[in-house]
């Protein structure tokens, strides 16, 4: 058994295909088919359902895969572990939702590599159901994302900030109070497949608070260009860290009551990284204590 065969089966569970797997190992599609046959042949047990026109993993063929995460995992951490180096170079795969994408997650990590500048930082962004799977099996070390209930056995977390929401409005549109502006203007939904969409949806249906839904979108920047536009009002979180150059709108306070994200820091326990990752929860705290993001200048330090 080779390391590099782990790799491309970790590779092929993560692509699903053999030619995103192949893309991915920097390999032909021809590689990684004899890789897995080899595989196969070593281990006796068939890996794939090749009955269909796309062979997927058995389920003893994604649980071999978890396990190869393990291995690999263990492999290029053996030397920092034992040098005491704590594993602060090499690449570390950090998850976060879109709207972190603008303010928290690139000034905290601005900050960790002013501490660390042989680590590399890779971005995956994406929905916190889908950042929470990919962290689960090993995909990603961590992920900034909101916290939405318990999480599984093999998943711990570390609170980030928690973020009220308000009501976005044009700057010409007059009057303070939230539920009148929610009544009389089109309501731009935030898309209900994100964790916030779910509680902002819920808070309405709780308050018996009517809308007229125009349309419903997914990122921040689209919400808040159409509310620019004068397309309606908006419900969504007030940013912990402040993005650069935000838009000329309004933006109040819902009443008290209203619901709260909180974005958080989930990984594994088991994550052989975690000095790492507790490092990357450092950066988020002082980039929350910082409160905006700026652009560097490269002769000063934070």
């Amino acid at each position: 058994m080779s390391l590099r065969r782990l790799r491309t089966l970790i590779a092929v569970d993560e692509h699903k295909t053999f030619s995103a797997a192949a893309d991915a190992v920097f390999v032909t599609h021809a590689a990684v088919s004899q890789q897995m046959r080899l595989l196969e042949e070593e281990w006796q047990i068939p890996l794939f359902d090749r009955s269909r026109r796309t062979p997927l993993l058995t389920p003893a063929g994604r649980a071999l895969a978890a396990r190869a995460r393990e291995i690999v995992r263990a492999y290029d951490t053996i030397v920092a572990s034992v040098l005491g180096d704590e594993g602060f170079e090499g690449e570390v795969s950090l998850g976060a939702v879109p709207m972190t994408l603008t303010g928290l997650t690139p000034l905290a990590v601005r900050l960790l590599k002013h501490s660390y500048p042989d680590l590399h930082v890779r971005i995956v962004p994406g929905m916190t159901t889908q950042l929470i799977a990919e962290v689960e099996r090993g995909a990603l070390d961590a992920a900034i994302l909101s916290r939405q209930g318990p999480l599984s056995v093999e998943i711990t977390y570390s609170d980030v900030a928690r973020e009220p929401m308000q009501l976005l409005a044009p700057e010409y549109m007059a009057g303070e109070d939230v539920i009148d502006l929610l009544t009389r203007y089109p309501f731009i939904r935030f898309s209900r497949d994100a964790v916030v969409g779910g509680l902002i949806d819920d808070w309405l249906r709780e308050n018996d608070i009517k809308v007229q839904v125009t349309m419903e979108l997914q990122g921040l920047e689209a919400i808040s260009s159409m509310v620019l536009a004068g397309l309606g009002v908006s419900i969504v979180p007030a940013h912990c860290v402040r993005g650069y150059n935000p838009l000329p709108l309004r933006r109040l306070p819902l009443p008290e009551g209203a619901p709260v994200r909180q974005l958080t820091l989930a990984f594994r326990r088991d994550n052989p990284r975690l000095p790492v990752i507790q490092e990357i929860h450092k950066a988020l705290l002082g980039a929350v204590g910082i409160g905006f993001f700026t652009p560097e200048d490269p002769g000063t330090t934070p």
